[in-house]
């Protein structure tokens, strides 16, 4: 097994060998909609069946997201969680549940998306350094499929269309940054009404994002930077040893150079997949700074 897979073992099967395999499914109250009416758009072949081992998930090959509602008063603002893993796994829990807890808890709205993985030909034994990577296309897909079908469905969610963001974690903070700026290319066919809609989000969040710069430090060409890239939030660990602070980094300069709004909050200790799990670095306290953020762009009110 490759170290990065054996790491994401590790980290997220709590010291397992990924074994004892379970089909994942929301808690009880939570809605769970398909993504697509159908099969999903150029489904591909994966190692073996849809499984979760202690808080990740493999082989996903029907997408979902689930709809976790405010538990107090509703902002109105929606947050399109994406979970990351390489496009190997999604780290459900660490880089999903939790989140939506925390969201749902100020008000705000949490799509959960379950995207497509892993992504070929980005399979088991692959090398998933950055140099390497191009796009997921069928992560990607999903991703803008999941915000279309938010807008879509905004009124009865008691959302305003107006204030739905992404904030992604690792690989899901590359997604992030996809959405943020291939929003005027379509990947796949309109299969319904939904699709009509943007897939434009209003904000963006990315935490120890990946695949954003090479190997040579320079910025990845497939993620396109415009005028018109959401106000955007970076938190970043310079120790991260598994992605490297250059990811956000060269993404900083790009969103300067476009002029978009962004803020950056770089950390000296954190590593990476700290997620929202309170630790004793100041790293830590993102969640907070996030929130800040949201209200001083007006996305959530004071």
């Amino acid at each position: 097994m490759k170290r990065w897979m054996l790491m994401v073992c590790l980290l997220f099967a709590g010291g397992s060998a990924c074994a004892d395999p379970m089909v994942w499914q929301p808690a009880a109250g939570h809605t769970q909609i398909p993504l697509w009416p159908g099969a999903a758009p150029d489904v591909q072949p994966v190692p073996g069946p849809e499984t979760l081992t202690k808080g990740a998930i493999t082989n996903v090959t029907r997408p979902t997201m689930t709809v976790y509602s405010p538990t107090g008063v509703n902002t109105g603002a929606a947050v399109m969680v994406i979970p990351g893993g390489g496009f190997q796994i999604l780290a459900i829990d660490l880089e999903g549940t939790e989140i939506c807890d925390w969201l749902t808890a100020k008000g705000i709205t949490c799509i959960l998306l379950k995207y497509r993985v892993p992504s070929v030909p980005y399979v088991w034994q692959c090398d998933c350094r950055p140099h390497n990577f191009t796009t997921s296309v069928p992560s990607l897909q999903d991703s803008q499929r999941a915000l279309r079908l938010v807008r879509a469905r905004a009124a009865e969610w008691h959302i305003d269309p107006h204030r739905i963001g992404v904030l992604g974690f690792s690989a899901g903070g590359y997604l992030v940054a996809e959405v943020s700026t291939r929003f005027k290319k379509d990947l796949y066919k309109p299969v319904d009404a939904a699709d009509r809609q943007s897939s434009r989000p209003d904000f963006a969040v990315a935490i120890y994002p990946g695949h954003l710069a090479t190997e040579d430090d320079k910025f990845n060409k497939n993620v396109t930077v415009s005028h018109d890239t959401p106000p955007t939030f970076l938190a970043q660990a310079e120790d991260d040893d598994v992605d490297g602070v250059n990811q956000s980094l060269v993404y900083y300069a790009a969103l300067k150079k476009a002029d978009v709004p962004v803020e950056m909050h770089l950390y000296t200790h954190g590593g990476h997949a700290f997620g929202l799990r309170k630790t004793a670095q100041p790293i830590s306290d993102w969640p907070h700074l996030v929130e800040v953020w949201l209200r001083t762009i007006g996305m959530v009110q004071n």
